[in-house]
């Protein structure tokens, strides 16, 4: 098969999991780097864009949640976590992180290729590696931040992954549900903390957005000149 445009790294440091991971995503068309340990994957991030990340949780040396993290504080590829352990908590932690999807040991290479083909869908809806501009904010997804007025500030990935799907359906009413399953939130109260945030960064006068605007009994909208 002819291969597509996405590089994926896989991460674990089970040599026949790395292997049978990579062998079929070779087959599907994905371009396939490995690593074994985190300090490995952290080499080949240092010299090649990834487009996602599939990070196995439990490794010797720096597991895969603080990897996780140290990532998701510079970088905004997608990461799958693959871990033996299934509890709801070390999926809730994962997800906490910055991580886009969690998938539990054993698992079936269909379904870990259907959810990377749902994240790269869903991340490519728009174009992520070009700045995107609302009114004077001009949002930089790649590097998470956020320019207005020569001040740049910093998103974290619930931000992001509100702005990416904002973005791409501009004028669309989105609930406090819907807010909270797409950033992954767990406490009401967090969402309007995170759109209070994202006005402070996007709007000239955030008591009186333009842009990012409250639908009274609906949700928020974000407009786009």
């Amino acid at each position: 098969m002819k291969k597509n445009k996405y590089h994926i790294l896989v991460v674990d440091d089970d040599d026949r999991i790395r292997e049978l991971v990579k062998e079929y995503l070779n087959e599907n068309g994905f371009i396939v780097s490995t690593g074994n340990s985190a300090e490995a994957a952290k080499t080949k991030i240092n010299f090649f864009k990834f487009d996602l990340i599939v990070l196995d949780v439990m490794m010797a040396g720096q597991n895969g949640f603080d990897l996780t993290k140290e990532i998701k504080a510079d970088l905004s590829v997608p990461i799958i976590l693959l871990t033996a352990k299934g509890e709801v908590e070390n999926r809730i932690e994962g997800l906490e992180l910055g991580a886009d999807d969690y998938l539990s040991k054993p698992f079936e290479p269909k379904e870990l290729l259907l959810r990377i083909k749902n994240i790269l869908k869903r991340n490519n809806r728009i174009d992520i590696n070009k700045i995107n501009k609302i009114g004077k904010a001009k949002i930089n997804l790649n590097k998470m931040s956020i320019q207005l007025n020569n001040r740049i500030n910093k998103i974290n990935n619930a931000e992001r992954k509100i702005l990416v799907e904002m973005l791409t359906n501009p004028g669309k009413a989105y609930s406090r549900t819907q807010i909270r399953e797409i950033s992954n939130i767990k406490q009401e109260r967090s969402i309007d903390v995170m759109i209070t945030r994202l006005r402070q960064k996007i709007e000239n006068n955030p008591k009186n957005p333009k842009y990012l605007q409250t639908i009274r009994g609906s949700g928020y909208v974000l407009w786009i000149e």
